[in-house]
């Protein structure tokens, strides 16, 4: 019974993975179809329509069906933690999917392996990182191979390059100011309260924009496909993949669901090559392998050194609880800050920089957030901040 019940744990937790990657491919290449080939490129307007069918869905799920509960935050919270957030996704989502207008998918996809560095630097510039030559490095080992991929990219316009590079920066910096102002002060958001809290904000930010630069455009358009049927279905795959995400958080190991990442990456990449004629050459091919070697070694960097913080915070609540066993608390000493150490020391070895300890509560948050980075580079999927 107990090896029956394990068997259909692992089999529902790749089930999810596999939903995750179907859903968030099909959104990814739906979006390029789209915006590039289905006489419908305005970007912001596709934007602005994520974000109100979004604003819509999570309004019904917390005011009218209540599947989740409000946090009633005040209008003066609102404004300082979910305005700048709603700013940044929004400019976010706006350049990323214009970059598609220019882009081959293939490109994009290796070009998000830059996210990890972006958000690294980002923590650094705002105090949530701490400065490491490691990570660095291995930092420029992915924007390497993201380099060469650009080299070998065929038709590269430098429009679409500055757009898709902007976008990204918007993005590392929404990722750290919700760490700084949504996580930091307790609120916890699953995506269904996120899309209650946050798509409103963007479709806010979205609307002088979609006004001023593309709504004149759109209406003297004559050859404008505005299939209402189209779109529907197109913001029910962006709300389809929030769904998938909420499904897959808390089901696997974030080393599976960056695993899952390279291979969803890769088949988007022959999934362009075949649907939309983009060419991808010898040299993509080695760019990306650079970029998925750096992001798999900064991921198990993290994931080490989430473990041993949390084998820190068990051991000191076992000392607290078993009066005076402090052998039971493994401690880190200077050399063991680095994610591969793994080796205990004497409580008394211990440095300054660990005298005060984050709970295990804060500590399986950060896991949990290493998942959502690790899945949430997907353009126009709905915002989320946190799962439950």
């Amino acid at each position: 019974m107990a090896q029956s019940h394990v068997l259909r744990e692992v089999i529902g937790a790749y089930a999810y993975v596999v939903l995750w990657m179907a859903v968030s491919s099909s959104v990814i290449l739906f979006n390029k179809w789209l915006l590039a080939f289905s006489g419908f490129p305005y970007p912001i307007a596709l934007t602005a329509w994520h974000m109100l069918f979004c604003s819509t869905v999570g309004i019904l799920c917390v005011k009218g069906l209540k599947v989740v509960k409000s946090h009633n935050m005040s209008g003066h919270d609102y404004l300082r933690r979910v305005m700048p957030i709603g700013v940044l996704y929004a400019a976010s989502l706006w350049l990323s999917n214009s970059a598609y207008l220019y882009l081959s998918v293939s490109f994009i996809q290796m070009s998000k392996s830059l996210m990890p560095g972006l958000v690294y630097f980002s923590g650094i510039a705002l105090g949530t990182e701490r400065f490491s030559r490691a990570t660095t490095a291995n930092m420029a080992l992915i924007a390497f191979g993201v380099a060469v991929c650009a080299y070998g990219e065929v038709n590269l316009p430098l429009k679409g390059v500055a757009q898709q590079l902007t976008a990204l920066l918007f993005e590392a910096a929404r990722l750290t100011l919700v760490q700084l102002l949504i996580n930091s002060k307790g609120l916890q958001m699953n995506p269904l309260q996120s899309l209650y809290y946050i798509s409103p904000a963007c479709l806010l930010c979205l609307t002088p924009p979609l006004v001023l630069l593309e709504l004149r455009s759109m209406m003297r358009d004559a050859d404008l496909n505005l299939n209402p049927a189209v779109l529907l279905a197109n913001a029910l795959s962006a709300f389809a993949l929030n769904l998938a995400v909420f499904l897959l958080i808390g089901k696997t190991s974030a080393l599976t669901m960056n695993i899952a990442g390279v291979i969803k990456d890769w088949l988007l990449i022959f999934c362009s090559y075949y649907l939309f004629k983009a060419p991808v050459t010898a040299l993509n091919m080695l760019g990306y392998a650079f970029c998925c070697a750096g992001v798999a070694v900064y991921n198990y960097m993290k994931l080490k050194m989430i473990q041993a913080k949390a084998a820190l915070s068990t051991g000191k609540d076992a000392e607290k609880g078993g009066g005076g066993l402090s052998q039971a608390a493994p401690q880190l000493t200077a050399d063991a800050r680095s994610p591969t150490a793994s080796t205990p020391a004497p409580a008394q070895a211990a440095p300054a920089d660990y005298t005060s300890f984050r709970s295990k509560e804060d500590i399986m948050e950060e896991i949990r957030r290493l998942q959502l980075a690790l899945i949430s580079h997907d353009s126009s999927r709905p915002p989320d901040t946190k799962d439950n």
